[in-house]
């Protein structure tokens, strides 16, 4: 059962017979030495990116492996081969996953932008058009979720101009159309709150302030939450401690005009990336992420990694580089390799820090990633419209009040009646393959129900998943994208690593969302502590 707004947690867990965040155990009472997780997501990185990377592949980096690191990391660690994100598979699901272990099913995340038929418009109408004003709550039910970089303050700075603007949520129009936060959007609770209601001191760091959902509905998880926005606009970053870079001034100046962000340049994203970097590098130290602050060095913490995901998909046509692969074996490009080998020398910085600290045995490291990206195969690129004129999106076919369309289609229909949803379907049936799904798959009705909850008020209508390859964009700027539920686009790394560990390859399929008992056994937490352990049966990853 899904409940949106400002519910008691304490009484959704009681009607699910499920207990509200308590006390699971002390930390490290496990006996195994562990102290503390460092937890990592490399947004993108498929487990065969690891798999190249790690041992290496005949034309890249002489064939010695490009993420040395981490590969030592996996001598003393758990690799799972076949981990699988979350459907779908974007940020949004793809983090709520990790720090839950439930899916859009439970929380109702589907994407960071989205719909819920039980919420009114915010107060004030959003940077992005999500209309609002303060006399359409409660009259008006139904309403786009903008939980993406419009709700910040000032989505122009890097700051997000001071955290969120409660003017651009969404209200609950059954208890006074209070604003309703993203924390308070998912009804489950997160490993932050289980790790802190135990005695400990948490930390986290995303790409935008709504990736506060990690507090958790309690909204008081994180002790030190830090979220730089990633859709600002670049300007010099003053990183003093990540080695190789040098970002004041940005590296790449075709890049920082007001119509930029971070994500449009290689280089300055690894700035932006190196920025959250030396902030885990400061909380291993014992202090906050400015530095600035004695605290103590967190029992759970870590961060996410933008530069491979970049990597994957951007065409920067302002220097003539294109980054993603080379071929379906997934040989990365120039550019691509170039942010692995970022991402895994700051990773490296890290463990050395916690070597130098004498903290690397009693920390387990966890890598995986929110998403993944499709397709690897360059051949098989088909962008909707931008390839062929011809073709279109499938919101462009039906009435939708909400679209969303990376590399797969979710949408919201006008008419949801069950004569709505049948034309609907047969119109995009009859233009499959204008919209790209020929030999894919469109999802409704009781094939949506089996996945998910349809009358929780934020399931689509319909998903329209096209075939492999097709990215519905329209320019030329990006080679893939994410979001949809094909292995390229879900099948993602998955490393636990701790110096105790013997090495071990698992070939099971497991999820990201069993990351998130995980971290809690190994911290001799009691897993059965988060909701979606009885709600979702969500377990243990093999070997732990």
């Amino acid at each position: 059962m899904k409940t949106i707004g400002l519910v008691a947690v304490g009484a959704l867990a009681v009607a699910a017979g499920v207990s509200a965040p308590a006390l699971a155990g002390s930390i490290g009472s496990a006996g195994n030495g562990v102290q503390r997780v460092l937890l990592i997501s490399i947004d993108g990185m498929h487990a065969l990116d690891f798999e190249n990377c790690s041992k290496g592949m005949s034309g890249v980096n002489g064939g010695q492996p490009f993420c040395p690191h981490m590969a030592k990391l996996a001598d003393h660690g758990y690799t799972y081969t076949e981990a699988s994100a979350a459907r779908p598979s974007d940020s949004f699901p793809g983090l709520t996953a990790i720090v839950t272990g439930a899916s859009p099913r439970t929380t109702g995340a589907f994407y960071d932008v989205s719909y819920t038929r039980t919420l009114s418009p915010p107060a004030k109408t959003t940077p992005y058009g999500i209309v609002g004003g303060a006399n359409l709550c409660p009259g008006t039910v139904g309403t786009q979720l903008g939980y993406d970089e419009e709700i910040d303050v000032d989505l122009t700075r890097l700051d997000a101009g001071g955290g969120i603007d409660p003017g651009f949520l969404p209200r609950d129009p059954k208890r006074g159309c209070a604003p309703v936060y993203p924390h308070q959007f998912i009804s489950t609770n997160t490993i932050f709150e289980v790790v802190k209601n135990a005695g400990g001191y948490t930390a986290w760091m995303d790409k935008h302030q709504s990736y506060e959902i990690v507090k958790g509905p309690s909204g008081q998880g994180v002790n030190d939450f830090w979220a730089p926005e990633i859709n600002s606009i670049p300007v010099p970053i003053n990183v003093t401690r990540i080695k190789g870079q040098s970002c004041n001034p940005l590296p790449d100046q075709t890049h920082v005009s007001s119509s930029d962000d971070y994500t449009k340049s290689f280089k300055n994203v690894q700035c932006y990336d190196a920025y959250k970097a030396q902030g885990v590098l400061a909380q291993i130290e014992g202090r906050d992420h400015t530095g600035s602050a004695q605290t103590q060095v967190p029992n759970l913490f870590g961060m996410n990694f933008q530069a491979v995901s970049v990597g994957q998909k951007l065409v920067e046509k302002s220097i003539g580089v294109t980054g993603g692969y080379l071929d379906a074996r997934g040989v990365p490009s120039a550019a691509l390799l170039g942010q692995i080998q970022f991402v895994d020398a700051a990773i490296g910085q890290m463990i050395g820090d916690l070597n130098y600290r004498g903290l690397l045995n009693s920390t387990a490291i966890i890598i995986t990633a929110k998403h993944a990206q499709s397709p690897i195969d360059p051949k098989s690129v088909l962008r909707i419209p931008a390839d062929d004129a011809t073709k279109n999106a499938p919101s462009s076919f039906v009435n939708t009040t909400q679209a969303l369309e990376d590399d797969i289609s979710l949408l919201w229909l006008t008419d949801r009646s069950p004569a709505g949803v049948a034309s609907a379907v047969q119109t995009l049936e009859q233009n499959r393959v204008a919209i790209g799904a020929d030999g894919g798959e469109i999802l409704y009705g009781r094939q949506l129900s089996l996945m998910f909850n349809p009358n929780d008020g934020t399931t689509p209508d319909i998903i329209v998943m096209p075939k492999l390859g097709v990215v519905y964009t329209g320019g030329k700027g990006k080679i893939s994208e994410h979001g949809g539920f094909s292995n390229d686009d879900t099948n993602v790394m998955m490393l636990v690593s701790n110096p105790y560990l013997a090495p071990q390859t698992f070939t099971t399929r497991v999820s990201t969302a069993q990351v998130a008992p995980t971290v809690l056994k190994v911290l001799g937490l009691d897993p059965a502590s988060l909701n979606s352990v009885h709600t979702e049966g969500t377990q243990v990853l093999p070997g732990l």
